[in-house]
């Protein structure tokens, strides 16, 4: 029995959201069941009745607005409580093709990964600009360095997860859930692929990318974010390493001109040569802190991997897991 459950969190999605469940599969070669899952995330339209009429297995309700990276983990939880194998999440402006599903899923149901993003075709898609295209191409490449993988379309939403790999995520940015989730299973060693998928006609403007500039300061924080988190010692030695060497070269710029014999004494270049190398040393040693610290922060997630095996076993034998609501 392999138990497919396909997830869409949805925010005032009444206008597309019938459009891209009327395109879901409810059979897929290889799965014994499959069924739909709406996450609604404090939409104040139809969206809600929209998922009834279209017979949805189980819909999450969030009291209010709480964005889109906790509406994700509210519908993974809520999926793992049913008894999902694989998950598989989408997009509610019917972005994706849902007819790729069962390209998605192969590599997870030949043991081959535990995650899979679906790749975009992004030079094709018409209505991205090409700011937004180049954006996309070198956000990915970023992603990749930070974790340790080879995904080409990083803030792709079309992704399916097995459930071993889903009891592990952790989202804490409130933003998005994408890169973050790509880059904490690299640093943890899940193994990861991606496959080509097509996308369907566009239907409206994105909401998560509002404007350029806010975008890429969001992604940028939050790469560095998790890339601080996981890689500790990397990241301060590597920030370390730039006022430390720059110091290094203040002093020996100091120390030429003093065996040359000079009658400035170039006290100034001296201060702040020393000021750089102890900056840096500091960052060294904040990062063997944060290193120390990571061995801590790997023992908790164990222990709540644990935790939230034991709870979600408990909520599906008391029966939270049923359908409906």
């Amino acid at each position: 029995m392999t138990k497919l459950i396909i997830q869409i969190p949805c925010y005032n999605e009444a206008e597309t959201l019938g459009i891209t469940l009327s395109a879901l599969p409810r059979e897929i070669p290889g799965i014994s069941c499959v069924e739909w899952l709406v996450i609604d995330d404090g939409s104040t339209d139809k969206t809600l009745a929209v998922a009834k009429d279209f017979g949805v297995d189980r819909i999450v309700r969030l009291n209010h607005n709480q964005g889109l990276a906790k509406a994700f983990m509210a519908g993974i939880e809520a999926c793992l409580i049913a008894g999902a194998d694989i998950i598989v999440n989408t997009d509610a402006d019917n972005q994706y093709c849902a007819d790729d599903i069962p390209k998605l899923i192969a590599p997870i149901l030949l043991g081959r990964a535990e995650i899979v993003i679906g790749t975009r075709p992004i030079y094709k898609i018409k209505h991205f600009s090409p700011t937004k295209k180049v954006l996309q191409k070198l956000g990915s490449w970023v992603v990749r360095l930070a974790s340790n993988t080879n995904i080409p379309d990083a803030p792709s939403g079309f992704r399916a997860i097995s459930r071993a790999a889903a009891l592990q995520l952790n989202v804490f940015n409130e933003y998005t859930y994408t890169l973050e989730t790509i880059i904490q299973a690299g640093q943890k060693g899940i193994p990861m692929t991606a496959v080509p998928i097509r996308t369907n006609k566009y239907l409206r403007p994105s909401r998560l990318v509002k404007n350029i500039p806010t975008y890429i300061q969001r992604s940028l924080f939050t790469i560095l974010r998790i890339f601080m988190t996981y890689q500790p010692l990397k990241f301060f030695t590597i920030l370390g390493s730039i006022p430390f060497s720059l110091g290094t070269l203040l002093g020996i710029r100091w120390l030429i001109f003093f065996l040359d014999g000079t009658t400035r004494t170039r006290i100034p270049s001296l201060i702040l040569a020393a000021i750089l190398i102890i900056t840096g040393v500091q960052l060294w040693l904040f990062g063997l802190v944060a290193d120390l610290l990571a061995v801590n922060r790997k023992v908790l997630e164990e222990i709540q991997l644990r935790l939230r095996r034991a709870d979600i076993e408990g909520s599906r034998e008391s029966g939270v897991g049923s359908r409906g609501e």
